[in-house]
């Protein structure tokens, strides 16, 4: 029977069969280190050499995955994680099948062509009259990916969703939103490069073609990325809209003034009208977010006024002389007001 090509995790690792998760991972951060990219410019074989240890620590560092590597060899990742349904079930490296348990701890699964082989094998041994005609099992996967190194390299978590499509968040600076960046992700079994357009926000999908997990039977199925964006100091998302909050003081908001508003790509005068009120929006028409055709959408400057904390002598004098001939009083209009 044709034999499926085996990789050994171990020895790309460089660590033995019984080394602990904890010499797992310090072996491969160890190794990651000496053929980073980033350390290996142009080099051709230390990037090959990289995805290989990232495809090994995907395997060996998680411990689901790991016990299926080391039961099922090169079809480890064909094996049912959740078991077969009806009768048939597998615990650790044992199959039982009709109140009977087999060790299959020591079977060569080079012997066979992929794993569909070995199942039928193993099920046509142990069938009986009410199971021999009935060649079909249902298999649930429920993939979790997880990196546990950074750098340059952008970690996603992702989960098996319809069919053999999969999910995955990405985190970007709003600079990176803006302007449209690339980012180096790891795939478990790869690392890619991701273009992210100019324009991304909370929300975005970006979907990577024939990036997802690849279902029992299917063809391997598409990744989406869903855009986080990291909070910034002053630029805040509210729906599809780019708002900022700008402070001004009370003579500003009563007699109106010109102020400086900081925009993604710098700040512009801004005049703001006499007897604005607190939390007053106003908008700067082009200055918002970008967009993937290249235009730009609005951005909106919510109005704070701000009261003063310390006022000095004559600060203070004068503000006692405008309460003493204010001609408006705010309250009356909540006068009459009861139930």
């Amino acid at each position: 029977m044709a034999s499926t090509e085996f990789k050994d995790y171990y020895a790309i690792l460089g660590v033995s069969k019984t080394a602990s998760a904890d010499e797992i991972k310090k072996q491969f951060r160890k190794q990651a280190l000496k053929y980073h990219p980033d350390r290996n410019q142009g080099n051709k074989a230390a990037e090959a050499k990289f995805k290989e240890l990232s495809e090994a620590y995907e395997v060996l560092g998680d411990s689901d995955k790991r016990s299926q590597y080391d039961n099922f060899g090169q079809y480890w990742q064909q094996s049912p994680s959740s078991g077969y349904s009806n009768s048939n079930t597998y615990t650790s490296n044992t199959y039982t099948s009709n109140n009977t348990k087999v060790d299959f701890s020591s079977t060569d699964f080079s012997q066979y062509g992929n794993f569909e082989e070995f199942i039928n094998e193993l099920l046509g041994r142990f069938s009986t009259p009410e199971t021999s005609n009935d060649n079909s099992q249902n298999y649930s996967y429920q993939t979790s990916k997880k990196s546990n190194f950074s750098s340059n390299f952008q970690d996603v978590n992702t989960t098996t969703q319809q069919a053999a499509n999969s999910e995955a968040s990405i985190s970007l600076s709003f600079l990176e939103a803006f302007k449209g960046t690339t980012k180096r992700i790891n795939l478990g079994s790869e690392v890619v490069e991701v273009r992210i357009p100019a324009g991304a926000k909370p929300g975005t999908k970006i979907r990577l073609a024939g990036k997802g997990q690849a279902g029992y039977g299917q063809s391997r199925g598409d990744l989406y990325l869903n855009v986080n964006l990291t909070p910034h100091s002053f630029f805040y998302f509210e729906g599809d809209n780019l708002v900022c909050e700008v402070p001004i003081a009370p003579d500003e908001a009563v007699l109106g003034t010109s102020i400086s508003v900081p925009t993604p790509d710098g700040s512009v005068s801004m005049k703001v009208p006499p007897g604005i009120a607190s939390g007053q929006v106003l908008r700067l028409r082009g200055k918002g977010w970008s967009s993937p055709k290249g235009n730009r959408t609005d951005q909106l400057v919510k109005i704070m006024i701000a009261i003063p904390k310390q006022l000095t002598g004559e600060e203070k004098e004068y503000y006692e002389k405008i309460r003493d001939i204010r001609s408006e009083n705010p309250r009356d209009s909540i006068k009459n007001i009861g139930l």
